[in-house]
């Protein structure tokens, strides 16, 4: 499969039989950037990855970017952002995990749709075993089975795989029943205030005790308070991620702060 990429764009042209949405493709129409927000380890006093989160090319927030996708363009921005993670990945020399959302409802066929990927991984000398891939903030997701089966593709091929906003929406425990994950982040709106939580705390605590007896890693998002922070540091969870740590940066990577390590 002979692939184009230039910035923001990416094409496909298929050498073989493929999905529909492979042999419909055509370049965006549009371009678009990347920011990285660090997912920091309280405990080992590093970061363990950086989320790659879509932004517009003079940085303009992800909304002004998602607003142009529609069911015509959905896969080819699937592909391209992929690509771009990578690329520019490699470009600020991250040696951390990478963490790439995806679009369950892209997907035609997984093992097919993730081969752009594979070429972009090979062709940069990322390892695969460093990219994470977790669903799209926001994006509503009906069919569990269908995102099962993919992320059982990608954990099969040697990505690791997140399940995202755990908590809110599609994404509970039914989900969880069906595919165990080697990630799952916690939704933000369950971390807000958890510190002061009755409600909070005993459900949080709940689901790290399901994550240690799957063998689950979790990863809390939207940490916004020491008090956060040190409770879900006593809690057991060491990876957070949130504006206590930093925000999102555009097209840089950041540093860690030690001063946010927890004993």
């Amino acid at each position: 499969m002979a692939q184009h990429y230039s910035g923001g764009m990416l094409a496909i042209y298929p050498d073989g039989p493929a999905c529909a949405g492979c042999k419909s493709a055509q370049p965006l129409d549009f371009e678009f950037s990347y920011a990285y927000q660090p997912i920091v380890d309280v405990h080992r006093c590093s970061i363990y990855a950086h989320e790659a989160l879509v932004r517009g090319v003079a940085g303009e927030p992800a909304p002004t970017v998602l607003s142009r996708i529609t069911e015509a363009n959905r896969y080819q921005f699937d592909q391209a952002c992929r690509v771009k993670a990578i690329h520019m990945a490699t470009q600020l020399a991250l040696d951390t995990m990478l963490s790439i959302n995806f679009m369950p409802n892209a997907i035609y066929r997984p093992e097919v749709c993730i081969q752009s990927t594979l070429a972009a991984a090979k062709e940069c000398g990322f390892p695969i075993d460093r990219i994470i891939f977790e669903t799209t903030e926001g994006e509503r997701v009906n069919d569990g089975k269908w995102l099962c089966e993919i992320l059982r593709e990608y954990k099969k091929i040697g990505f690791l795989t997140a399940i995202d906003d755990f908590g809110a929406g599609f994404a509970g425990l039914n989900l969880l029943a069906d595919f165990h994950p080697d990630i799952l982040k916690l939704d933000m709106d369950l971390i807000r205030n958890v510190n002061q939580s009755k409600a909070r705390q005993a459900i949080v605590r709940g689901i790290t005790r399901i994550c240690e007896e799957l063998d689950i890693r979790i990863i809390a998002e939207g940490v916004e308070t020491v008090e956060e922070a040190a409770f879900l540091a006593d809690t057991g969870i060491a990876l957070m991620q949130g504006y206590l740590f930093s925000k999102p940066l555009f097209e840089d990577s950041g540093k860690f702060d030690p001063a946010f390590c927890l004993a």
